[in-house]
């Protein structure tokens, strides 16, 4: 009799360990839902704070003539969402994408390199003109920052409330037209 008592304790421990960890899992999947949406609305806000500082840089330094945000497109299954893109034709003749990172990362600096490289091939219209790329970030490293230059990408940083370019010694951006059209 004895034993089946602790064998009944035993159950009755084990469903309230399951009971109590189907909770823990529910508050943790509702936590990391709450973490995902912050961070959407912070990456969000940046974008708002950067878009009229970066139009200002590509109309005044650029000469764009056309600013625009979250500008997306798809070909097949595969998209691109670009968060600012600025556009001039005649003389001019250039495209620059803006990607506005909170906090730039090596990777960022890779995707970045990937649109651009992709770039024509999405918006064959725009095809012949110069292409440059701009990361414009609250914060980043100091190492970061160099790799976004070697990789011949503009560096923009966020400076009592705007976003403007960074002073770049010795740094020649990259014409990404030129580079996929070499491929």
């Amino acid at each position: 009799m004895e034993a089946t008592a602790n064998f009944d304790d035993v159950r009755q421990i084990l469903k309230e360990i399951a009971e109590s960890q189907k909770e823990t899992d529910r508050i943790t999947k509702q936590n990391a839902k709450l973490i995902g949406d912050l961070g959407n609305k912070f990456g969000s806000f940046t974008e708002g704070m950067a878009f009229p500082s970066m139009e200002k840089v590509l109309r005044e330094r650029f000469g764009m003539t056309t600013v625009t945000t979250r500008y997306k497109t798809q070909k097949g299954s595969d998209t691109i969402e670009i968060d600012v893109l600025g556009v001039a034709n005649g003389a001019i003749n250039t495209v620059v994408i803006v990607e506005v990172k909170s906090h730039l990362k090596q990777r960022d600096i890779e995707q970045m390199v990937k649109i651009l490289n992709r770039f024509t091939d999405y918006f064959p219209e725009q095809k012949g003109k110069k292409l440059y790329g701009i990361l414009a970030f609250v914060d980043a490293s100091e190492h970061v920052m160099q790799e976004a230059e070697k990789a011949g990408l503009y560096v923009a940083r966020i400076h009592d409330e705007l976003f403007d370019l960074l002073p770049q010694h010795d740094f020649s951006p990259k014409d990404f037209a030129q580079v996929t059209e070499k491929q």
